[in-house]
């Protein structure tokens, strides 16, 4: 009767330690490590439904369910990929307690869709792996690559929005802010044909690179004269203009050549264009042809989105309309004797009392130069010179070269 008392209480012991062990286990032992929350500001990240109103210079917080181990909180294992084209955004981390935050090196592009991703690589302090995740997001606005220098989008004011290339006070002469081509775009800057202008100082440093992509929304009014929409200094610098009939336009820039020198080149698109292939100018290596009246149909009162890229170290420029490539030229192409085979990259060559380094839109050059003061269609004094009538919209400089598939995507994010 002893024994079975004894084995009994043996029994009854053993249990007891198991459910204790049991419990001590369970309390104890740490478990994988799982997300809590991911805000970038207090834009959840990690709901139903992917944000697509994110900042371009976000600070993305990921809370945890532990603490990280610092040490596996790095950037081979928290990517942010910009989806477009596949490329990684280099990022900064930063680990405190349960937390690991999350700042892009550069700024992001507009309206563009992001993953950021977590691998099962980083650890808590106990341990234990992350479950691994991803989540997405869109920044706010419509499309354009990261890396803009300068960008106007004439909301009531023609201020720089992404820089600091802001007129004087006394740099904006009769414009007024007026609907552009769709809700999303807001506001445009109108002009009147006659004595409008924007003058933008410093404007030489806008082009004075290697490489340049500049992007616009233009729609010109039929006035019987040429449009002077976009000037640096004229051919100094750079120029836009369309033709009267509006049936063509042009770029003049001025490039840099290997010896410090500097000539002009007409990027030259009338309709019916040629090139090289089909009786056109030798370093003309593609041109889109356009009949007349669909040239007019294009460019007569309808937003038109206007691109014009130059990579320096092809020596090869673009441009494309409504994200379409139009026409380019290649240095390399001209004749061997040519100073342009070796063009550089882009300069602002202008000079007063001729002309001064100040961006203008509404005309071909600002007001302080005296070039062309007398002349009926150049000076800006004469209501019948070509002053722009129309409206602008979205102007944005980059010091790089945008690809066609950034230049398809911006236009399809804008258009009207």
């Amino acid at each position: 009767m002893k024994t079975k008392k004894m084995l009994i209480f043996l029994m009854l012991s053993l249990t007891v330690s198991a459910m204790i062990f049991q419990g001590c286990k369970k309390d104890d032992d740490p478990v994988d490590m799982t997300l809590a929350t991911l805000l970038a500001g207090t834009i959840d990240l990690n709901g139903a439904t992917s944000p697509n109103t994110v900042p371009v210079e976000p600070t993305i917080v990921a809370t945890f369910s532990a603490d990280v181990d610092p040490a596996t909180a790095t950037t081979a294992n928290v990517k942010l990929l910009q989806n477009y084209n596949n490329t990684d955004i280099e990022v900064v981390l930063t680990v405190s307690g349960k937390t690991i935050t999350v700042k892009p090196k550069t700024v992001l592009g507009t309206g563009t869709l992001y993953k950021l991703s977590f691998t099962g690589a980083i650890l808590s302090t106990d341990a234990k792996p992350l479950t691994a995740f991803e989540r997405t997001f869109t920044t706010i606005g419509t499309f354009a690559p990261a890396g803009v220098v300068a960008h106007w989008t004439f909301e009531d004011n023609a201020n720089d929005v992404a820089g600091s290339f802001n007129p004087l006070a006394n740099g904006v002469v009769a414009v007024s802010y007026t609907a552009s081509r769709n809700a999303a775009a807001g506001k445009a800057a109108t002009f009147n044909g006659t004595t409008s202008i924007i003058e933008i100082p410093n404007g030489d440093q806008l082009i004075n690179t290697k490489n340049l992509t500049l992007s616009f929304w233009v729609k010109a009014v039929d006035q019987g004269k040429g449009h002077f929409v976009i000037g640096l200094g004229a051919f100094y610098g750079l120029q836009f203009e369309m033709f009267g009939g509006l049936d063509g336009a042009k770029f003049a820039i001025r490039y840099e050549m290997a010896d410090g020198t500097t000539e002009t080149e007409d990027m030259w698109f009338p309709s019916e264009a040629t090139y090289n292939a089909n009786g056109g100018w030798q370093g003309w290596d593609f041109a889109k042809s356009i009949s007349q009246p669909d040239m007019v149909a294009m460019l007569k009162e309808k937003w038109l989105h206007v691109t014009y890229t130059y990579n320096g170290d092809a020596k090869k420029g673009t441009l494309y309309y409504n994200g379409e490539k139009m026409k380019s030229f290649d240095f390399n192409l001209w004749p061997d004797d040519a100073p342009k085979k070796t063009a550089k990259g882009i300069k602002y060559a202008g000079q007063m009392p001729d002309v001064q380094n100040e961006l203008a839109f509404g005309f071909i050059q600002s007001r302080a130069g005296s070039m062309w003061a007398g002349e009926t269609w150049g000076g800006y004094t004469f209501p019948e010179a070509n002053h722009f009538k129309g409206q602008l919209d979205d102007v944005r400089f980059f010091h790089k070269v945008l690809t066609d598939n950034e230049i398809q995507l911006m236009y399809n994010s804008e258009k009207p």
